[in-house]
């Protein structure tokens, strides 16, 4: 069943899609919930006991702080990746669908690692000790397969060469934020080319757009967040830092004149 505009109107007791900030669907047979793409101020929205199967349309709801979408029939995690762009989001039950699976805590830690600013996932508060493990152990997402086909010719190559071409996107995009930062732009032939893609070019362009991403999602992070982040990227420091014989220095283990030189996650935590 595909929700419709006047059925979110009526629903909602509303004049139009724009007012709507708060909508509950629970157990409606839906399966088409594209009408969300004219919703941008939705902030709280039930779907829960459905038969939806894709969150695309919600990616343009950036507003959106609750998401309940229990029982319906999401297929993957790589559908987490629409929810992105959502930085308002806080608490989304996702418990029995298909992409939850048969590991939990793995289940748990991917999803937390794709939306690391959730307070809440399915009724159960994030835990900063959860979440510094997620950023390290939990699974990347990706976008899903067919999304991006849908984003190419037959040919697999863009519609459009100059206008879509990836390597000039990439450029464009990853410019743009190391402008924001204060950073020199970076010339074409660091990126690698479509023709003849090196394989060592290949790592360090991803590493690049990391990096990049990384320091610009910083500045959105409030005084708790970044904690969060120090404590994650300390625990990654550990596995270049430490030999194989090598362990923690522990506080109790310090002498006088030494200093230590890791902090633990739990001794950042307010």
């Amino acid at each position: 069943m595909k929700l419709t505009r006047k059925l979110v109107l009526a629903k909602a007791k509303a004049s139009d899609l724009e007012s709507v900030r708060k909508l509950n669907c629970w157990g409606c047979s839906l399966t088409d919930i594209s009408v969300f793409t004219q919703m941008p101020n939705i902030e709280v929205l039930t779907l829960s006991v459905n038969s939806i199967s894709s969150l695309s349309p919600l990616a343009g709801c950036l507003s959106l702080s609750e998401l309940y979408l229990r029982k319906n029939m999401i297929p993957s995690l790589s559908e987490l990746s629409y929810l992105r762009p959502l930085s308002r989001l806080r608490v989304l039950w996702l418990a029995e669908n298909p992409c939850c699976g048969a590991q939990p805590g793995r289940y748990r830690l991917t999803v937390l690692r794709c939306l690391p600013r959730l307070q809440k996932l399915d009724n159960q508060v994030v835990t900063e000790d959860e979440l510094a493990l997620a950023l390290v152990d939990g699974e990347e997402v990706r976008t899903p397969t067919a999304n991006i086909q849908n984003q190419l010719s037959n040919n697999g190559l863009p519609d459009a060469e100059t206008e879509n071409d990836p390597l000039n996107y990439n450029m464009q995009e990853t410019n743009k934020i190391r402008e924001e930062l204060g950073m020199k732009p970076l010339s074409r032939d660091k990126f690698s080319s479509l023709s003849s893609p090196s394989t060592r070019e290949k790592p360090t362009l991803k590493k690049t757009h990391i990096l990049d991403a990384v320091l610009l999602l910083l500045r959105d992070l409030d005084e708790d967040e970044l904690h969060v982040v120090q404590a994650a990227a300390q625990n990654r420091l550990q596995t270049y830092t430490l030999g194989p014989g090598d362990t923690l220095v522990s506080e109790d283990t310090l002498g006088p004149g030494d200093t230590q030189t890791f902090t633990s996650h739990a001794e950042i935590q307010h």
